[in-house]
Parts: C-alpha cells; structure tokens; sequence
C-alpha cells in the first residue's frame, strides 16, 4: 500500500519509516485486538507521530489521503487517543467536549487550536488532526459520537479521571 513515490519530497520527508517509532507507544497493541476482530486478515500500516505543527498535519493528512485514493483499496483510518487525563469528571466533560464538537465538525484547525489553547491533556491530538484532514482529502463528511464516557464510571474516582471518546468518521 505505501509507496514513497507518489508521494512529494516534503511529504517524504515527514512519513518515513522508523523501526523505533513503536517502542514506547501503546496505542498499536490496544486497537489490534478489535481490528483482528473484525477482520482476521487485516492488513496494516501503524503510523506513529509525535509532535507536529498544524501544517504537518495538514500535509501528513493530504499525504495519506493520496496513498489511499491511488491503492483504490477499502482502507480504514484509526486515529487512537484518550480524552482529558486526571481531571475531575466535570472539567474532562466540560474540555473533551470542545474538543469532540472540533472532530464531529470534522474541523482539524478548530480541534488542534482548542486542545492547545484550552491545555485539554488529549495525548492522540496529532494523530486526530492527521486523520480530519485525511477525512477532509477523501470528501468525508459525516462525523458521529459513538460513546463518551469517563474511567471514573468504572473505578467510581470522579475526581481524577480520563476522558474517552469513541467518534466515527465516514
């Protein structure tokens, strides 16, 4: 699926291959099990990012956006992060939904300036942006919360919690 040459020099540049880019990072290993859930044979291409200006998202988006258009294939974009982290319950439900309203507006400047202005903790926030904009290249337009919740609705702590989102993007 990814081929470097239809790809220009800059977007290159900022999607290479990196043998260590997992080796710190979670994310992989907790969405496998659901994408080998729905379908065993999946094939894969793990994108991990670390810090990148809204441009470089932009561009990264456009880039992958590019690579899915000219493999005609039926190909899912995952974007994986948390929401607020060890918040009270109202301060994550308060910021993870400016954040979420961004993402069902399908509006990547919108979610990368109000998670940075706001300081709302959203770990996967490069990755998200990423993803809109891929959304927006491939003529996306229905955005959907599928579930919000809080960890303290499980460990019954609301003063320190994390935020989850689950939002579909098709």
């Amino acid at each position: 699926i990814w081929n470097n040459t239809i790809l220009s020099k800059k977007q290159r540049l900022l999607l290479s291959p990196d043998s260590h880019a997992h080796t710190y990072e979670h994310s992989l290993e907790v969405q496998l099990p659901f994408i080998a859930h729905l379908k065993k044979d999946t094939k894969i291409l793990p994108i991990c990012v670390m810090d990148a200006t809204l441009e470089q998202c932009k561009e990264m988006g456009e880039a992958i956006a590019v690579v899915i258009k000219k493999s005609q294939r039926d190909i899912m974009i995952v974007a994986s992060s948390d929401m607020s982290h060890y918040v009270s319950v109202k301060t994550a439900k308060y910021k993870d939904n400016m954040a979420i309203e961004k993402v069902l507006a399908l509006d990547p400047e919108g979610l990368y300036e109000v998670v940075h202005r706001e300081k709302i903790s959203m770990c996967g926030i490069i990755s998200s942006t990423i993803m809109l904009f891929a959304a927006l290249s491939l003529d996306v337009t229905i955005s959907e919360l599928v579930k919000y919740t809080t960890s303290g609705e499980v460990s019954g702590d609301y003063d320190q919690v994390v935020g989850y989102a689950g939002i579909m993007v098709r």
